[in-house]
């Protein structure tokens, strides 16, 4: 029991000097791709160089995300490999230790990193993430408003249908106001038509609003007298503006529910908030492949597995987007299209370790 422990942590401080130089350069590597990306934009608006700095310093975190998995496929290639090169695994074989129990290590290192990966998402890159963005629309003026045009909102389990010309988030007004209601059978019920409507900390107060209604088998037309019954939030009117990859996950999970229950279309993001989960599993799914491919290469280590690394993270990456595509358009279920790619690459990793140099 000594000799493995003892194993373990030497494979570990083979690997962890590896995965930190590997981080540090892709991590800068993506930092350099958007920078150049942006530079002629920069240029164009003469964007101070601090407040470049300023943007490129709130992306770390998001490289860093990106680099992690593709880190620790690297390193972990890179350090079986050499052990392979320099026959060291050969002793360790030949002592009767299998190759999954000597790599087990790796494969630990991998499953926290998810847990990792998903909580450093979630608490840090997101924040940072959003203030990047900000700061640098602002730098290159680009505004976006979150006030929208021709906007149907069904809430009320479909009993009441809004209909609105426009939405001005920041006055937090309404104009060009339908609302239809039904009754619980669903038939028509009422519909009051106003001009504008202005939010009152807790309800909508109309401007010469008219309301129609059958009395009898007659349809009247009444000035509608001020109420307090329409109270939905006005940020169920700009739901369309909220990007779902730039809110915490409890968050995105709200506007998932809030977009079901207005009757909106929620395929995307709901794939989206699936997809928040599942690749946090990336870190372990690439240290699988990593170890099935660890001791297959003798010559040419450190280009082959940079090689290998970046074209299992390719193939993960480009399914992982068509699936992803496929569940935004519902032609399967978001779950679905959020997990296939994970379960797929954890059979492929699984089936490669089982074929590995023992």
């Amino acid at each position: 029991m000594n000799k493995i422990m003892i194993l373990d942590k030497y494979l570990l401080r083979q690997f962890f000097p590896m995965f930190l130089i590997a981080l540090s350069l892709f991590a800068f590597l993506f930092i350099l791709i958007d920078l150049f990306s942006n530079l002629i934009r920069f240029l164009n608006n003469e964007v101070p160089i601090l407040t470049i700095l300023n943007i490129s310093f709130f992306y770390i975190p998001k490289t860093i995300s990106y680099a992690m998995p593709i880190s620790l496929l690297f390193a972990a290639a890179y350090t079986l490999g050499d052990l392979y090169a320099k026959n060291e695994l050969t002793c360790i074989f030949s002592n009767g230790i299998p190759f999954w129990r000597f790599c087990l290590s790796l494969l630990v290192v991998g499953f926290f990193s998810s847990f990792f990966s998903f909580f450093f998402d979630d608490l840090l890159v997101i924040p940072t993430l959003k203030l990047k963005t900000d700061l640098q629309r602002r730098a290159l003026n680009q505004y976006v408003t979150e006030s929208d045009t021709n906007v149907v909102i069904i809430t009320r389990n479909g009993r009441l249908i809004y209909s609105v010309d426009f939405f001005d988030y920041g006055r937090k007004s309404l104009n060009g106001v339908i609302i239809i209601e039904k009754d619980e059978k669903g038939n028509f019920y009422s519909q009051i038509r106003a001009p504008s409507a202005e939010w009152n900390e807790t309800h909508w107060e109309f401007r010469n609003a008219v309301i129609y209604k059958y009395e009898g088998d007659i349809l009247r037309i009444r000035p509608l007298t001020p109420c307090m019954s329409y109270n939905e939030h006005p940020d169920i009117f700009r739901r369309r503006t909220v990007a779902i990859q730039e809110l915490r996950v409890r968050d995105a999970g709200i506007l998932v529910k809030d977009l079901r229950s207005l009757g909106l279309e929620y395929f995307k993001e709901q794939a989206n908030y699936h997809h928040r989960f599942s690749f946090a599993t990336t870190s372990f799914i690439v240290m699988i492949l990593s170890v099935s491919m660890g001791g297959r290469f003798r010559k040419n280590i450190l280009l082959m597995s940079l090689f290998t690394s970046i074209a299992a993270a390719v193939v993960f990456y480009i399914t992982e987007m068509l699936s992803m595509t496929m569940a935004g358009l519902n032609y399967f279920p978001p779950f679905i299209g959020a997990w296939f790619p994970v379960v797929l690459f954890i059979v492929i990793g699984v089936l490669l370790l089982r074929s590995a140099k023992t």
